[in-house]
């Protein structure tokens, strides 16, 4: 089992599907950046479009979402980013190729299957297709049979459910009332429609949970057949995100107890014949994600965990963000002003931040030890990170010899906390980040 140290794990820390983060966005990048970008995007492509509603909000949820209860701001939404597929794709030279695309949320299936259709349809007709890998977020609780036609003829191999947890009880603490014979449902109908790789999304540190219920819905997930799990420690935060406070934070464990939740789950999957990605993701081991993290091709994006190779990530919609070697820019977060930018003819970049050669070399650092637990670091690295990494190299969590860098995987809950000792933004950022574990 893993050794606490809770002093090292205090600090909360960023997760790092980027780098610099998006607490270092700024509004000095905007469209003409954006644009520029898009034009010389060149060879393959990923996409990511953002549905930012939900027909029913998860009291735990820390997503840009809405309540998709009102027809008219779902098709207004949707026309403006009808209008964004059109403006980017029309930006791109020649030369590129979409590999992959990925819908997420909020809840995809918030939308109609019908208008899903359609979106995809202008996505096929804008955007240069090679056979992309399509992947896509899922409510289990509103997953109508209809869907199946819709993704099969999409031709989406991959899907991710929110289950967060399979105790009735602790369903009800976190406003995500759903029978296991929703889940059972579900499963069934994506499989039908031609899903191989199928992840469930499950949580540590609700409220009144205890370490037997961990294992009650990871075992849920394997009965179910999940290719992939992640596993998230639930962040309670009701003074950013006003719904929490519909959960009860006095009935939450502790911190020991939220790491000996993790550590229990960790061994747990491990035990089961999941190949662990990183200290709280799992895939069976034919899958994409497991063979990606043995072979050393694992990668990290705004979607998490991934084994998409490209460098190129194009998010369309509100509040999404595109990657780029040299900049990271996201569109405006208010869907009114998403489709007020877009009804003027513009790209809704809002924000962002250049990378500067340093960004990228610090970036590939920290993606190294995420994906990997290993990176060749050069010594001035290491001497501008030296006191942050002091405490961790005390506590025996990490080696370091003949340039290359090394986290154990005794040491893994303190992967993120250990990266973000090279990260120079953390020692002035006032931001609040996710507790390490």
């Amino acid at each position: 089992m893993w050794n606490y140290h809770p002093e090292l794990l205090a600090t909360p820390v960023p997760r790092y599907t980027s780098y610099p983060t998006a607490a270092e966005f700024a509004d000095d990048v905007g469209p003409a950046d954006f644009n520029e970008a898009v034009s010389t995007a060149t060879g393959d492509i990923s996409l990511y479009v953002h549905i930012p509603f939900c027909e029913k909000i998860c009291w735990y949820c820390g997503c840009n979402t809405a309540a998709a209860n009102r027809a008219r701001r779902l098709s207004s939404y949707l026309d403006a980013l009808h209008q964004e597929i059109a403006l980017v794709a029309a930006m791109l030279p020649a030369g590129a190729r979409v590999r992959r695309i990925a819908f997420g949320g909020g809840s995809p299936n918030a939308i109609s299957p019908v208008d899903f259709v359609r979106l995809m349809d202008q996505l096929t007709l804008k955007f240069p297709l090679a056979d992309p890998t399509v992947s896509i977020e899922l409510d289990p609780r509103t997953l109508t049979d209809d869907w199946e036609g819709v993704i099969r003829a999409v031709g989406a191999t991959h899907a991710s459910l929110g289950v967060q947890t399979f105790v009735p009880a602790l369903q009800e603490a976190i406003g995500r009332v759903q029978p296991v014979a929703v889940i059972e449902q579900s499963t069934k109908l994506l499989r039908q429609a031609g899903v191989s790789s199928l992840n469930f999304d499950l949580m540590y540190g609700l409220p009144g949970q205890r370490l037997d219920d961990v294992i009650s819905s990871l075992d849920m997930a394997q009965h179910f057949g999940a290719d992939r799990v992640a596993f998230f420690g639930y962040a309670h935060v009701p003074h950013l995100i006003p719904r929490q406070r519909q959960i009860d934070g006095s009935d939450l464990p502790d911190q020991l107890t939220r790491f000996n939740m993790a550590a229990l789950g960790y061994h747990h999957m491990v035990d089961s014949g999941f190949v662990p990605v990183g200290f709280d993701h799992f895939a069976a081991p034919d899958d994409g994600l497991a063979k990606a993290a043995v072979s050393g091709n694992l990668r990290r994006n705004f979607q998490g965990f991934t084994d998409d190779p490209v460098t190129t990530l194009i998010g369309l919609g509100a509040s999404a963000i595109s990657s780029f070697p040299t900049l990271l820019a996201q569109n405006e977060k208010n869907s009114g002003r998403y489709r007020m930018l877009l009804s003027q003819g513009q790209a809704p970049v809002a924000a962002g931040k250049a990378r500067t050669t340093d960004d990228r070399r610090r970036g590939a650092v920290i993606e190294e030890l995420l994906c990997r637990g290993r990176a060749r670091i050069d010594q001035s690295t290491m001497a501008s990170a030296q006191e942050r990494l002091e405490p961790f190299r005390q506590a025996g969590l990490f080696e370091y010899a003949g340039g290359m860098f090394a986290i154990p995987d005794s040491s893994l809950p303190y992967a993120r906390s250990i990266a973000a000792c090279f990260d120079p933004y953390r020692q002035d950022s006032a931001r609040r980040f996710s507790s390490a574990v």
